[in-house]
């Protein structure tokens, strides 16, 4: 049986010289902690950037990134609610 090596968040693995450029949905999914189906709606809704490649559509990194980005605009401009009594 052979065993499966878990991506690290920068897309690498132990034995990878260079971090991936490119993410499959899947492997999206998992480094932005969201389920297949949120993140077709993510790319459905053009808050998140694909690519390509034949019928494979692929998640650049930087894309990713940008994604995270974003999350953490709209949390800083988010009013905060006062403390809870």
């Amino acid at each position: 049986m052979a065993v499966r090596r878990s991506a690290r968040p920068d897309g690498s693995s132990r034995h990878d010289a260079v971090p991936k450029a490119l993410y499959s949905v899947d492997e999206a999914a998992v480094l932005l902690s969201q389920s297949r189906s949120r993140l077709y709606e993510l790319l459905r809704s053009g808050r998140l950037r694909s690519v390509h490649e034949g019928r494979t559509r692929l998640i650049p990194a930087g894309a990713i990134n940008a994604y995270v980005e974003l999350l953490e605009h709209e949390a800083a401009a988010e009013p905060h609610p006062g403390p809870r009594r």
